[in-house]
């Protein structure tokens, strides 16, 4: 559909959302597209126009009916009422059907973390008197030390850390870039690796990646399920959490960062967090914290 097209060119162009969240928009647009067609009359195909509220709610009732999952359904409602918010701009139809439909709660799901010694063991599980280990030293030390996703590191250039002034240029979601301070502790831990990085791109047959800060043992830039690996290795010598993942390390910067008196906005700030409710989760972790704590310690608790 010519009007699907223009929307998800208007996303990537305009709006800089990344091929994997554009690619998320036409799945679910796809869906409902399916939907409707199955629906409607097999002498008329449904226009645009004639879509109701109706429809949107049927289609949400059919994925409930499937089992899907509220955060998905959730996620399927906002690319419909996106797409024709886009459509009553240009014209293509008077009303948004999926404007007054309310989106299903999704139960808050509070962040895994590491508290502040596990951590610390963490760090020194790397074999540093390796060019990988360095590697792996200077990658937990650069995730927990700045609290940057998975893909912004993948993502690092060289040019982008300035050792001596302690920033790093990220270039986050919808393509903006923040600039964010890195610690005494990772600051080193990259220093150290630069050293070693040279040797990582000898190992390659080819001429590798020369721009890209993480390396894999062939010479090329670190790709998301190496990274994933990597830390989950770590994460599982020091802890028994659930889920072992990089995103577990972003969590623990926040946290970490609250816990000891930061402001919430200035933390908002570090994470790249578009609003301030997204990083309001964890002031539920901390507050979690201080309840337990008043609960073993006070006399009348």
């Amino acid at each position: 559909m010519e009007q699907v097209r223009d929307f998800l060119t208007y996303l990537a162009k305009e709006r800089n959302y990344s091929p994997h969240t554009v690619l998320a928009y036409q799945d679910d647009l796809g869906q409902f597209g399916e939907f409707l067609e199955r629906g409607a009359s097999a002498r008329k195909k449904r226009a645009l126009a004639d879509v109701s509220q109706g429809d949107v709610r049927a289609f949400l009732g059919h994925l409930f009916d499937r089992g899907l999952s509220k955060k998905s359904t959730a996620r399927k409602l906002a690319s419909i009422r996106s797409f024709f918010k886009f459509l009553v701009r240009r014209a293509v139809v008077s009303a948004n059907p999926a404007a007054g439909i309310a989106t299903p709660k999704i139960p808050r799901i509070l962040p895994s973390f590491l508290d502040e010694p596990a951590v610390t063991k963490m760090m020194t599980l790397p074999d540093v008197s390796t060019a990988l280990g360095k590697r792996d030293r200077a990658i937990l030390e650069l995730l927990y030390g700045t609290g940057i996703r998975l893909g912004e590191l993948i993502g690092l250039n060289v040019d982008q850390m300035d050792l001596r002034q302690g920033t790093l240029r990220v270039l986050g979601k919808g393509s903006k870039v923040r600039v964010v301070p890195v610690g005494k502790m990772a600051r080193e831990a990259v220093e150290r690796y630069g050293e070693a990085r040279p040797s990582l791109l000898g190992a390659s047959k080819g001429a590798g990646d020369r721009s890209a800060l993480f390396l894999t043992s062939h010479g090329k830039r670190m790709y998301p399920k190496g990274v994933y690996i990597v830390v989950t290795k770590y994460i599982g010598g020091v802890s028994e959490l659930e889920k072992k993942s990089p995103h577990v390390l972003r969590h623990t910067f926040a946290t970490h960062l609250l816990n000891r008196g930061a402001d919430i906005r200035a933390v908002k700030e570090l994470l790249g967090h578009e609003s301030l409710s997204t990083t309001q989760l964890y002031t539920h972790v901390t507050v979690d914290r201080l309840k337990r704590v008043y609960s073993q310690a006070h006399p009348k608790a």
